[in-house]
């Protein structure tokens, strides 16, 4: 038999630790257990009907061929009103790519702007994916660890402090995954500022748009910044996971090599998911959405006192998205001494599924998990009850 050999950046990127969780629970629910899932960051509503029937009736129409690699014309204009309509903001139709999912756009932007040797810098705890993207393009991800004294977010002062002649572009998300939090329209700027200065580039992950709370509506950094670059996705407020169909905003002078890479490595978006998008932003889909994202606030508010409770560490409320990023260190045994340990035993004891800090970053990962506000209330509070008794009978 020949050897396998596989390149090395295939062996550097690491997987999800949550599949681990997810497998070992999909295992005991086969053997009768009841398990509550608040560990894949996967809303639990259906797509809404409009878009299914979109979808449906473009099958039916035909409409089964590729389309450009920039994406459908119709839906490239109707995403530049979204952006008039909903921040105020002028986007050129031209300037928006349609991706299959927001990680085709994070792979388009990584592809065209950094390469080997080159360091993108990222916060620390963020998505994994950004770093194992950095890496497939053979650049440094630079993890700078933040807290919440600047809300888990990167700050001009990380940018002067970490940017150096190697680096060339700062990937943030607001609001972010894990922690929720978003960026300030001042941060927003002092951010572009620092990145402008040193002709630098800024990508923004604005994929839970639409899911914030308390009042709190998110920029986009093309408010401040029309040379931001923007990555969004039709799979979080919109409800289309399965869709796989995200977007990028690009300056106009980035529009030719993004048409080229994304023939080469996609060819286009599915062509059925663009024809159902056009039905998100109806009036009566929109209403829908803004219906789904009282349920997730109403979820949040829910879970955060409840997990504070227990004797979790919360420092700052989550603003959007639907997780909460939670200090487990008061919680932590000598028989379970980290948040691995401790999610691993929650799940066998409790049946209930949360992330492990490590899948996002270095920074104390075995001191943190998440929680996924992403099924109902009764099972949030049942979820809470559950994991009550498990850490009564660990203290005990």
């Amino acid at each position: 038999m020949a050897d396998i050999r596989i390149a090395g950046r295939a062996h550097d990127i690491t997987p999800f630790h949550v599949m681990d969780i997810l497998a070992k629970a999909k295992k005991l629910e086969q053997q009768g257990r009841d398990i509550i899932h608040m560990e894949v960051g996967e809303p639990d509503f259906a797509t809404p009907q409009a878009i299914i029937d979109a979808g449906v009736e473009a099958l039916k129409s035909g409409k089964t061929h590729y389309t450009p690699a920039l994406g459908l014309p119709e839906l490239r204009h109707a995403i530049s009103k979204w952006y008039a309509d909903r921040y105020g903001i002028e986007v050129s139709s031209n300037r928006i790519v349609v991706t299959p999912g927001a990680s085709g756009a994070l792979l388009l932007v990584v592809g065209a702007l950094a390469e080997r040797d080159k360091k993108v810098l990222l916060a620390d705890p963020g998505y994994p994916c950004n770093r194992n993207f950095a890496r497939f393009v053979e650049a440094e991800a630079m993890s700078v660890s933040v807290n919440c004294d600047s809300h888990y977010q990167l700050t001009a002062n990380d940018i002067e402090h970490y940017w150096d002649d190697d680096t060339v572009m700062a990937l943030v998300a607001s609001p972010s995954n894990p922690t929720g939090t978003i960026l300030s329209l001042q941060q927003m700027i002092a951010l572009s500022d620092a990145v402008s200065r040193r002709n630098g580039h800024l990508v923004v992950d604005e994929i839970y748009h639409g899911l914030t709370y308390d009042g709190i509506d998110a920029q986009t950094i093309l408010a401040v910044n029309q040379d931001g670059f923007v990555i969004n996705s039709f799979s979080k407020y919109f409800g289309m996971t399965g869709w796989r169909l995200g977007w990028l905003v690009v300056p106009e002078r980035y529009i030719s090599v993004m048409d080229r890479l994304a023939q080469n490595l996609f060819l286009a978006a599915p062509t059925m998911s663009q024809y159902a998008a056009l039905a998100a932003f109806q009036t009566d889909t929109l209403d829908e959405l803004e219906r789904r994202r009282h349920v997730f606030e109403q979820r949040r508010n829910l879970v955060l006192p409840a997990l504070r409770q227990l004797g979790f560490d919360i420092p700052v409320t989550p603003e959007g998205a639907f997780y909460v990023y939670a200090n487990c260190a008061k919680l932590v045994t000598d028989t379970y001494p980290d948040s691995m340990a401790l999610c691993d035993y929650l799940l066998t004891e409790a049946g209930v599924a949360i992330t492990p800090g490590l899948d996002f970053g270095h920074n104390n990962p075995q001191q943190h998990c998440r929680f996924a506000y992403t099924t109902n209330s009764e099972r949030i509070i049942e979820a809470v009850e559950r994991i009550a008794q498990a850490l009564h009978k660990l203290q005990h």
